[in-house]
């Protein structure tokens, strides 16, 4: 039934022309299964003519119905998962970062690769579903016009098995809801199966643990749910086809005891209650497959949900290059709180006040969780701030402004993601201008672009920050980040890009702020602020780190 509300949903029109011809095509099959009752019971009441007329418009109408209600309803089927699954991804697009990562990627994962796909191979049987109902009521229907006390008999035997079928059936939803629990924890164990890959190679224990501990517990727990839920289906199945059989041995072997029934009357019951054993098979075989897609539909629905009561970022700000200046960027007693990973206490950045301006260079320095990166998502705006403001150009930073706001940066994150091409760039001269930087980043030999994309990104991992480095070259922002950009680089490139890409970038009025560790290039910083345990303090003994001068070659930071 929730397959069916959300196609409803979508279309009701289609959905209710879809019905009706399928309606009409449950009819016309009945009506076909009548016409062959009437001519082998032998009554003469139609003439000869008219049932083989009435044959031909039966068997032309047949197939059109049928091809109207399944294409109609296939169309709507697909309209509507297609507007699921962007309607889903456009959450995630709109959702703020910091709650994305409280609900995990392992989630998101499994509604994009496994719930959806389960819903799409459901839908496919909705069609055939739709007309074998109208089938199974339509016949019934006609067991009445043949005899009502039969068919209250038989609706009697019927309603016990029905029942029985939809006990097991919810028996097997909650086990399918259960193996679907099992499945976001699969999906956790394969980021830690591709994420650790190298620390389970490198520890023989580790990677049994792992592997036949944790990994196959949780998979032979889902294993074992879903072939549970799959066996309650065929038990119920089998229970169903056999209830068919025993009404009709009732039928033929009882009835003729307890009232009188015309042979005629006999015979056609046992021939209709034969004709609707494949409807009622089909029904029950495709019912497990709408009970794991019922369960795939709530929690996409319930995730859709999630994401929309947490709000979503501004998605109606102008578009990137419209008129992105930076006059000033001023961060005023900005704070923010949040649990790192295996902590229990709650971890404070700031408070935090800053002003950065356009053509200077700013190093930020500190140790390993001192909340370098997560400065680096609040200047962006990735995060919300629970304290303290941002202020661009002297204007507040707020709700309606924060998705125009963070089109003034180009990021080149630690944990980054490559694309494989330069999506969303203007593609005038896009592959001279870019093809004059790969030559610059000295990836010519390497890469090739044509028409924005990359002939390969599969490259060191040197190679492919220049590869994002490029990208953040050709977006051309006014503020440029780089999270510990050179620290997978040469000793060569170390030095290209501190002396010739950042002087660069200085020189064309862009505002840089570099998160490293490389102490003997801190001279070329206008300003150097370091970072400790989420505080501000002062570099060498400078107490106004903002705005000192910049810091004699060879300092750093202990």
């Amino acid at each position: 039934m929730r397959l069916i509300s959300f196609l409803v949903r979508y279309s009701p029109r289609s959905m209710f022309v879809a019905v009706a011809a399928g309606v009409v095509c449950g009819a016309v099959n009945t009506g076909l299964l009548a016409l062959f009752n009437v001519v082998l019971r032998g009554q003469g009441t139609y003439a000869r003519a008219t049932l083989i007329w009435g044959f031909v418009v039966l068997c032309l109408s047949l197939p059109a119905t049928r091809f109207i209600s399944e294409a109609l309803l296939a169309r709507v089927s697909q309209g509507a998962l297609f507007r699921l699954r962007l309607q889903l991804c456009r959450q995630i697009a709109a959702a703020p970062l910091r709650h994305l990562e409280k609900l995990g990627t392992h989630r998101l994962l499994a509604a994009l690769t496994d719930d959806i796909p389960t819903i799409t191979g459901a839908l496919v049987f909705i069609p055939a579903l739709c007309i074998n109902i109208v089938v199974v009521i339509t016949g019934l229907g006609y067991l009445g016009l043949l005899s009502a006390r039969v068919l209250l008999s038989v609706l009697g035997f019927l309603l016990l098995g029905i029942v029985a079928y939809q006990l097991s059936v919810f028996r097997a939803t909650r086990e399918f809801r259960a193996a679907r629990r099992h499945l976001d924890d699969l999906f956790n164990h394969f980021r830690d199966l591709t994420g650790g890959i190298k620390e389970i190679k490198l520890h023989r224990r580790r990677r049994r643990a792992f592997l036949s501990g944790v990994l196959e517990g949780t998979a032979a727990s889902l294993r074992a749910r879903n072939v549970a839920g799959v066996t309650i289906h065929a038990a119920a199945g089998s229970w169903g086809q056999t209830l068919i059989f025993i009404i009709v041995g009732l039928i033929l072997f009882a009835l003729p005891s307890l009232q009188a029934i015309e042979l005629p009357t006999l015979t056609a019951y046992t021939v209709t209650l034969l004709y609707l054993m494949s409807p009622l098979q089909v029904i029950m075989n495709t019912a497990p497959f709408l009970s794991r897609a019922g369960v795939a539909m709530q929690k996409v629905e319930a995730l859709g949900m999630e994401l929309s009561a947490i709000g979503a970022d501004d998605q109606t700000a102008a578009e990137p290059g419209d008129d992105l200046k930076l006059g000033s960027l001023e961060m005023r007693g900005v704070v923010h709180t949040y649990r790192r990973e295996g902590e229990d206490n709650n971890f404070t950045l700031g408070p935090i006040n800053l002003t950065i301006l356009p053509g200077e260079i700013v190093f930020l320095t500190g140790g390993n969780g001192s909340g370098k990166t997560t400065f680096a998502k609040l200047l962006t705006g990735l995060y919300v701030p629970e304290a303290g403001e941002i202020l661009l150009n002297g204007e507040a930073v707020n709700d309606e402004s924060r998705e125009f706001y963070r089109q003034h940066f180009s990021v080149v994150f630690s944990d980054f993601h490559l694309f494989e091409s330069l999506l969303g760039m203007n593609k005038a001269s896009l592959d001279d201008r870019a093809r004059e930087r790969l030559a610059q980043l000295q990836l010519e030999h390497k890469v090739q672009i044509k028409d924005g994309a990359f002939s390969t990104t599969e490259l060191s991992q040197g190679q492919r920050k220049r590869l994002a480095l490029l990208t953040a070259y050709m977006e051309d922002r006014p503020i440029y980040i780089f999270d510990e950009w050179a620290a997978d680089q040469d000793p060569q490139f170390k030095e290209i890009f501190y002396f010739q890409l950042l002087p660069e970038l200085k020189a064309r009025g862009k505002a840089v702020l570099v998160i490293s560790h490389d102490d003997r290039f801190y001279h070329i910083a206008d300003r150097i602020m370091r970072l400790d345990y989420g505080k501000v303090v002062a570099l060498d003994g400078q107490a106004d780190y903002v705005t000192a001068a910049p810091v004699a070659e060879g300092s750093g930071a202990s």
